[in-house]
């Protein structure tokens, strides 16, 4: 029986494969991202050094209207970092010692983080094996007198279902407060992330989708009174220099970071084709490389619009992948190697290792695949060729 002309050209492929460049692949190219507006920052950067206007200003007020617009909420904030949303989000809610946030274990350690610290209790619920998303469907079981809120997470760009999310809170009255520090431009059926919920929380960290040159994070919300109490906390409680109408904290973005990320906006739309274009361009050659029973590719909703800050499958013998893509110059990350709930950290909460099997499969199998906008065609061929190569090593 002769070969398919497909397969024969993958065999090919394979039989070659020592052939290919050993050039080490970088998981997130920000050099090529620079080189494209080099000139647009160069000329930013200058502008907020000769205005000597460091800390807001209207830097910051220019970029926390265009990131409200683009966002389509009625007010944004700009603050130290992600992790400052999160915190100074619920600062502004009025969370208190002993309140209860129901999120995720599956998560970058900030989510819960910023919990623990008001001394409010992180109460984890398991997530959908294919969205890595909480499982809104088991939320409801730990609601309790003392919870206060919801902290969905939009991991690697994709939307949890905030349809039932939405119901959930304004059932149980209960604010949700959007963990979207990897989820700016994601769209909930058609209506953009930072729009949805009571709060969202949004990162400029450099690997984010739209990242500055440093720390720097922005709160939308659609409500007049937090966002009033977000201005003040953010500034030590203060809406007039020396007096203290609040206990706040010191997290103001700087000018400086306003400035490259307002150039950076204008070209997150762009961007953001360029991650979806090239994760279509993975899932065509894992067919093409015959891999699709062999893994499991990112989960793609009709009701949601995915801006990829991260590729992720799920693999079997992940940590021997990793290791034999590494040998072979390609580079990957693990998002996360385990859930929150055995933390050290997070010890004192009382979970063990079992409450949350999807949570916990998914560290042991997760594997994120460089996915930027300036991935080059044959580059994403090579990565996929080198795992077809892994995979064809047991045949």
């Amino acid at each position: 029986m002769s070969m398919p002309s497909t397969a024969m050209s993958v065999q090919r492929e394979l039989q070659t494969s020592s052939e290919a460049s050993t050039a080490t692949l970088p998981f997130l190219d920000l050099r090529a991202q620079f080189q494209e507006i080099r000139n647009e920052l160069i000329a930013a950067v200058t502008g907020v050094l000769e205005s000597q206007h460091f800390i807001l200003g209207p830097e910051v007020e220019a970029l926390e209207r265009e990131i409200a617009e683009y966002v389509g909420a009625a007010f944004a904030i700009g603050c130290g970092s992600g992790s400052d949303a999160l915190l100074l989000s619920q600062m502004a809610l009025g969370i208190e010692p002993n309140d209860e946030i129901i999120t995720t274990p599956f998560t970058f350690g900030a989510t819960a983080g910023s919990i623990a610290r008001l001394k409010a209790r992180p109460v984890f619920v398991d997530i959908h094996p294919d969205t890595f998303n909480i499982d809104e469907r088991q939320l409801e079981a730990v609601i309790t007198p003392r919870s206060r809120a919801i902290m969905p997470v939009h991991l690697f760009g994709l939307p949890a279902n905030m349809d039932a999310l939405l119901e959930i809170g304004r059932k149980h009255n209960l604010a949700v407060i959007e963990d979207a520090a990897q989820a700016i431009g994601a769209r909930w059926r058609q209506r953009s992330i930072g729009s949805l919920g009571t709060i969202a929380c949004f990162s400029f960290f450099p690997s984010k989708n739209l990242g500055g040159a440093g720390d720097g994070g922005m709160i939308a919300t659609n409500d007049e009174h937090l966002a009033r109490r977000l201005r003040m906390l953010r500034v030590h409680g203060t809406a007039k220099k020396y007096h203290y109408d609040l206990l706040g904290i010191n997290s103001r973005l700087d000018a400086m970071q306003a400035a490259i990320l307002r150039v950076k906006l204008r070209y997150l739309d762009t961007w953001t084709q360029l991650r979806r274009r090239n994760a279509e361009r993975y899932h065509e050659f894992f067919a093409e490389y015959g891999l699709m029973q062999r893994l499991a590719l990112p989960h793609a909703q009709s009701t949601s619009f995915h801006v990829y800050n991260q590729y992720s499958i799920r693999v079997r013998r992940r940590d021997e992948l990793q290791i034999y893509l590494r040998d072979h110059g390609i580079p990957t990350e693990v998002y996360y190697p385990s859930p929150l709930h055995v933390e050290p950290a997070f010890a004192y909460l009382g979970y063990r290792a079992g409450d949350f099997p999807n949570a916990e499969v998914a560290c042991r199998e997760v594997l994120s695949l460089p996915i930027y906008p300036e991935l080059a065609v044959d580059q994403q061929r090579n990565v996929v060729r080198t795992i077809s190569q892994f995979y064809q090593r047991e045949l």
